[in-house]
């Protein structure tokens, strides 16, 4: 029989019937994408299939017409109740991916259309709206990327949008969601969601983060969130603060955790249930505030035992605004880097310290080269991760040219990347 991508089929094979939409498949083999958000792959000469639905028309009368995501130009058939409007953006990643089965490699082809159209469930949940920002791999992202997400972030909130759901590559998504964390005040949640694995893969991951992403964009929670796999199981997604998470595996579904701090909650991928953890921004807490402005010109730079001191002078001498080291322990680096640091001061450049450690708080009053290091006008990043205090300090140079004022907002807490000291 003939079928091509995008068709609902059913497949009976050795008794047992499975039925999906045809996803891009290599010769000779069919893989359907089917109801549960799993893939399943069938050699064609050894299965029965048969066309149910051809292009969003029924082929047959057991099932009804699909239905796919609701763009501008196209409306999805009423639900019959009234549901949240959620923007779904898309940036590109590997949930945004299939594989080009000519090469192998994973490539950024879908648009935010296909990934709603390839995960029916999520059409009970919201009134979705489909946009797509960039088709990038997310180690392409910059400043640049972060401001134009941002804006087109608020232009969704300003039009009515009650959620937004950013999808996006899992290796600098932290960065991105901090980045966004900063810029925005916002009424409304806005969730980040990635994929470990693409969506023609059996074990992806995208359908359930899909979905507990959309729980998270109707709920209460106004903050800006990444929405990932909770264990390597199917059973719950984690719920993390956009300047507290950080990516600690390569490859594993549940690769995202919430260091210093417990994620906001969790989202039960069976009933959508919503369990919290710690207190949150409410919906309609805050009113939409844009905040754009990134100073490109900072680095991260993580010292390492006999690392020459004069990797700092190229920043200083080659007009670079500001810093984030990555000390060791406590926040810690060489004796022979002190006077470096005092030349940044010198030439106004802001240098935040943090650690290699990631869990804990840096203090640099306990032994003498932190205090020397003070001295020579380092800031103390207290117990924010390296990435997120790199993105912070690019905002606040953003805003502020001024370098007392800027080492004052570096010191705050501005978007819950600090957390409050109760032990040192």
């Amino acid at each position: 029989m003939e079928f091509k991508q995008g068709d609902w089929v059913r497949i009976e094979k050795n008794g047992t019937v499975y039925e999906g939409k045809v996803m891009p498949s290599m010769e000779g083999y069919i893989t359907i994408k089917m109801k549960s958000g799993y893939n399943a792959g069938f050699s064609i000469d050894k299965v029965g299939i048969t066309l149910l639905e051809k292009n969003g028309e029924t082929a047959k009368g057991d099932r009804k017409g699909g239905k796919s995501c609701k763009t501008d130009e196209e409306k999805l058939p009423e639900s019959g109740k009234k549901l949240p409007k959620i923007s779904i953006l898309s940036t590109g990643g590997t949930i945004a991916s299939k594989i080009d089965y000519r090469t192998g490699a994973v490539t950024s082809q879908f648009t935010a259309d296909d990934i709603l159209a390839a995960i029916p469930e999520l059409i009970e949940i919201a009134d979705f709206k489909g946009r797509v920002i960039s088709s990038i791999l997310s180690e392409n992202m910059d400043s640049y990327s972060w401001q134009n997400l941002a804006k087109a972030v608020v232009e969704e909130i300003e039009a009515g949008a009650d959620g937004v759901i950013i999808t996006h590559g899992t290796d600098t998504m932290m960065y991105s969601a901090a980045a966004l964390s900063f810029m925005i005040e916002t009424p409304v949640p806005i969730v980040f969601v990635g994929s470990q694995r693409s969506a023609d893969r059996p074990s992806s991951d995208n359908a359930m983060n899909a979905i507990c992403a959309a729980r998270v964009a109707i709920s209460d929670i106004a903050e800006i969130v990444v929405v990932m796999h909770g264990t390597s199981s199917d059973d719950f997604c984690e719920i993390h603060r956009g300047t507290k998470v950080r990516k600690l595996h390569t490859s594993r579904r549940d690769a995202f955790k919430s260091v210093n701090s417990p994620p906001v909650g969790t989202v039960d991928y069976s009933t959508g249930d919503i369990k919290t953890f710690i207190d949150y921004t409410r919906r309609g807490e805050k009113a939409l505030k844009f905040k754009p402005g990134m100073e490109p010109k900072c680095a991260l730079v993580k010292f390492t035992p006999g690392a020459d001191p004069t990797v700092l002078d190229y920043y200083i001498s080659n007009g670079y605004k500001g810093l984030v080291i990555e000390g060791t322990g406590l926040g810690h680096v060489s004796t022979k880097w002190i006077p470096l640091l005092q030349k940044a001061a010198d030439a106004k450049m802001p240098v935040i310290v943090t650690s290699q450690c990631l869990n804990g708080r840096v203090c640099d009053r306990v032994y003498d080269t932190g205090r020397d290091m003070l001295k020579a006008g380092a800031i103390e990043g207290e117990d924010t991760l390296p990435e997120t205090a790199l993105v912070k300090l690019m905002w606040v140079l953003g805003q502020t040219d001024d370098f007392e004022k800027a080492a004052g907002m570096l010191r705050e807490d501005l978007s819950g990347e600090i957390t409050e000291c109760t032990q040192r």
